[in-house]
């Protein structure tokens, strides 16, 4: 795990997880995505997912998981947002990323994400960011492509069965590949 010291950008911390953030984690993560509270900001889930977004557990293992970082987003001491992001070969992947519902739309997930994009060319030679999107999420797919994302068609099933993902309320989800060039 990279031990780098925080990075300040216009007035955001960020720095990588520990063990001690996990619980203020998994309180964020549900409230970005399931849930009346995540209705505060525009990319809930909540129309198509019910459960829980992730647990403790699942939020532990990124933060100790070799090649992995959660890395941590405050601002003024308090945390704000948090993004996983995976070390694999030449490509990162960018997930879990959640900003708290009532500060989205404000311009600081384009903010988290360029710091992303910068910190996974800088830490392991990144040429590429990979994201998984639920493909019914036009809205988030096309924010995403704001960013320089490309969509690849490439999909994967949704976990139906499985509640660690959330409690489906639609047959027809996946999960669609977006790949960003990092090369640029």
């Amino acid at each position: 795990m990279d031990t780098a010291p925080p990075r300040e950008s216009a007035q955001l911390t960020f720095r990588d997880a520990t063990e001690a953030d996990v619980p203020a984690l998994v309180t964020l993560i549900e409230s970005a995505y399931r849930g009346d509270s995540s209705r505060a900001g525009w990319t809930t889930e909540a129309d198509i997912l019910q459960g829980r977004r992730t647990d403790p557990e699942g939020v532990r293992a990124v933060v100790e998981s070799p090649g992995s970082r959660l890395l941590v987003v405050e601002r003024d001491g308090g945390l704000i947002a948090c993004c996983q992001l995976e070390h694999r070969g030449e490509a990162a992947y960018f997930g879990m990323f959640a900003v708290r519902p009532e500060l989205q739309g404000g311009g600081l997930g384009k903010a988290i994400i360029a710091e992303a994009e910068r910190t996974v060319r800088e830490s392991w030679g990144a040429t590429e960011m990979h994201m998984t999107v639920i493909s019914v999420r036009e809205e988030l797919i096309a924010y995403y492509e704001r960013r320089g994302y490309r969509r690849t068609g490439e999909l994967s099933p949704f976990p139906y069965g499985d509640e660690r993902f959330g409690i489906p309320q639609r047959d027809d989800l996946a999960f669609e590949l977006l790949i960003k060039d990092l090369k640029n």
